[in-house]
């Protein structure tokens, strides 16, 4: 059975012998610059692996030096478990607490504390630091975690550093495979032969030879020409290794660190980010308006903070409706917070991420992302805050959660609707996984499906509602008309309605027996109501028409005759109309009986002969016993019909 694959972390202050103990462990030295050897210093990333018949370990070291945190910061996301390094002759220092409170906020679950050089200090020194080491994470994921002294340099304790990581491996949380892919990238090269390489930790999904990806947050497109996992070339990766990719389609100077490779149509750039934050105990405080520098994945980016609400306890928002502009966030506290970034990020919901302050440059806080695409709005009202907690759920199950994030995020598209594919991109969804999740928060009364986006079914009410006070102003208004234009009620009620929600809104008052028609939309209860002298020109007008076959009087004259006066004539023409009992051929209406008399007619003619007959204006003039007035519009008709095919100056049946 293929081994496991792990990622492990180092983190600790510099020349505490982070890089040392990865040597000894694997046999690989991670440092691997020039700048690196020179001054025996980590600077970038170093990556080594070794291999049990359990696991496949692959060990991110980073940079101790303060300098260097940003370095460190694009390699701990990827972190299955963490092994926390505090040398034995210095202790505890200030990057041993600043990578400790990094990996705590940014979620790292798993881990072990390695007392280094334990060749250098006596056995009271090395109780000092174990006491010292467990006050620092106490209350924290490594509370309980095996504080081992080790010595890279004699190989004391290196054994059962090994076998504790095994144990620490199986602990560790599996990464599902399931979704698209996404790859942080945290170097770029370029190999002879092969042209552009990237590396980094597959955090999601699974990467093969072939596959077609796009590389954010430039929109450009790359090609998968070859995997390599643990060193060795593989037709395939999967979420929770490292992996180097060879690319086709992007140049090396196309890339940068802090870029990612995605399967398409999954997560989608963004410059501003809601986010719930916890300051670093004993940091300074963060100020509404502050810039910071937010550290995701392998990016960091500059940006400001807007506090939409202050915590208390960590659960509810505490304070007055509108915080002072001067608004700040003591460290140790929480908030509720808008990110406003200078470039774009590529996040997704549930996604951890680390501040640090603009300058100096020191970690002050970390968080997690509540929403990536945010409308834009205030966020100090009382309205937003609840927004806020809705996003958050918090404590909650992470089906409840996502379906009470869910339903603010669809709440807040209004009659627009959230696409079900921004599920994905919005709301952390594997690709494949929306339709699903779509169905979820439907059987949880929080959205309703209406064609390709999701409606809060309160918005579906009131649109409702607005139909049917439209529909019933306008039987109101014209009591003859049998009904409002479909198009005309869509761009009365539905003009800022995304597409489906028009259809689903009216096949739901259809089904609830509350409206009808098709072309024409009305109140299920609406009866065309004629006034006596409406009643009695309707029938004069149908029968004047009926009895005129094809050389139909003047309407007015007809009126005039039977005395129905001009504003009763408008309405019940019209009636007629909508009715199909009058039909208008350019400005002349005909009977509807004496045009299908006609069809009739014209059908004979060719089913009598062996050979369709020519018709011309002429022949029809004197067939029908009508004038050019009546006949051009009449064989215009037939040919609509599909009767006649005109031909020059006469037309043949067909």
């Amino acid at each position: 059975m293929e081994p496991r694959h792990i990622i492990i972390g180092t983190a600790g202050h510099i020349d505490h012998g982070k890089s040392a103990l990865v040597l000894a462990l694997t046999g690989t030295d991670p440092d691997r610059l020039k700048e690196e050897k020179a001054r025996g210093i980590t600077i970038e990333l170093g990556f080594a692996h070794w291999t049990t018949d359990e696991f496949a370990f692959s060990f991110v070291d980073v940079p101790g030096h303060e300098r260097f945190v940003k370095n460190m910061l694009a390699g701990v996301g990827g972190f299955d478990a963490v092994v926390l390094v505090v040398a034995a002759d210095e202790s505890v220092m200030p990057q041993t607490r600043e990578h400790f409170q990094i990996c705590r906020l940014l979620g790292v679950s798993e881990g072990l504390i390695a007392v280094t050089k334990a060749d250098l200090a006596d056995a009271d020194t090395i109780e000092l630091v174990r006491m010292e080491t467990r006050e620092l994470v106490a209350g924290s994921f490594l509370e309980d975690a095996p504080i081992l002294a080790v010595s890279a340099k004699t190989g004391e304790g290196m054994d059962d550093l090994r076998r504790a990581l095994v144990d620490l491996a199986r602990r560790a949380p599996r990464r599902a495979a399931t979704g698209g892919v996404r790859l942080p990238i945290d170097r770029a090269f370029s190999v002879k032969g092969f042209g552009t390489v990237v590396t980094g930790t597959l955090l999601g999904g699974r990467m093969r030879v072939d596959d077609e990806l796009v590389l954010l947050p430039d929109e450009r497109r790359a090609k998968i020409r070859g995997v390599q996992v643990h060193g060795s070339p593989a037709a395939e990766a999967h979420a929770g290794q490292r992996v180097a990719a060879n690319l086709g389609g992007v140049e090396l100077e196309d890339i940068r660190r802090g870029d990612t490779l995605l399967t398409p149509h999954t997560l989608e750039p963004s410059r501003m980010i809601d986010v719930r934050l916890e300051i670093v105990p004993g940091e300074r405080v963060l100020r509404h308006g502050a810039r910071v520098r937010f550290h995701q994945g392998t990016s960091e980016l500059l940006g400001r903070a807007a506090i939409g609400a202050i915590l208390s306890s960590g659960e509810a928002p505490a304070g007055e409706a509108a915080l002072a502009p001067g608004a700040e966030v003591p460290g140790g506290g929480e908030a509720y917070v808008r990110l406003r970034l200078e470039a774009p990020a590529v996040v997704s919901r549930g996604d951890r991420f680390i501040l640090r302050a603009y300058s100096p440059t020191v970690t002050i806080a970390g968080g997690v992302v509540l929403d990536p695409h945010p409308a834009r709005g205030a966020i100090r009202t009382p309205a937003a805050r609840e927004r806020f907690s809705q996003l958050d759920g918090r404590g909650l199950a992470p089906a409840a959660a996502l379906t009470r994030a869910g339903g603010a995020m669809v709440s807040e598209r209004g009659a627009m609707g959230l696409p079900v594919g921004a599920l994905v991109s919005r709301a952390g969804v594997a690709p494949g996984e929306a339709s699903q999740v779509a169905q979820q928060l439907g059987a949880a009364g929080v959205a309703a499906r209406a064609g390709d986006v999701l409606v809060a079914p309160a918005v579906l009410e009131r649109l409702g509602r607005e139909v049917l006070a439209k529909l019933g102003d306008h039987h109101r208004a014209a009591p003859l008309s049998e009904g409002l234009p479909r198009e005309e009620v869509r761009e009365r009620v539905f003009a800022r309605a995304g597409e489906g929600v028009f259809e689903r809104v009216l096949a739901d008052l259809q089904e609830a027996g509350k409206i009808g028609g098709r072309d024409r939309v009305a109140l299920a209860s609406h009866r065309v109501s004629l006034t006596g002298e409406e009643e009695r020109a309707r029938d004069v007008i149908e029968q004047a028409f009926k009895a005129a076959g094809l050389r139909p009087g003047d309407l007015r004259e007809v009126a005039q005759a039977a005395g129905v006066g001009a504003d009763v004539l408008d309405r019940v023409v019209k009636l007629l109309v909508r009715q199909k009992v009058l039909v208008k051929l350019d400005a002349i209406y005909f009977h509807q009986l004496a045009l299908e008399q006609l069809k009739r007619e014209m059908t004979a003619l060719k089913t009598a002969g062996a050979e369709a007959p020519r018709i011309d204006v002429a022949t029809f003039k004197d067939r029908y016993g009508v004038s050019r007035k009546y006949a051009i519009p009449l064989l215009e008709f037939l040919d609509r019909e599909r009767i006649t095919r005109r031909l020059g100056d006469a037309r043949v049946l067909i």
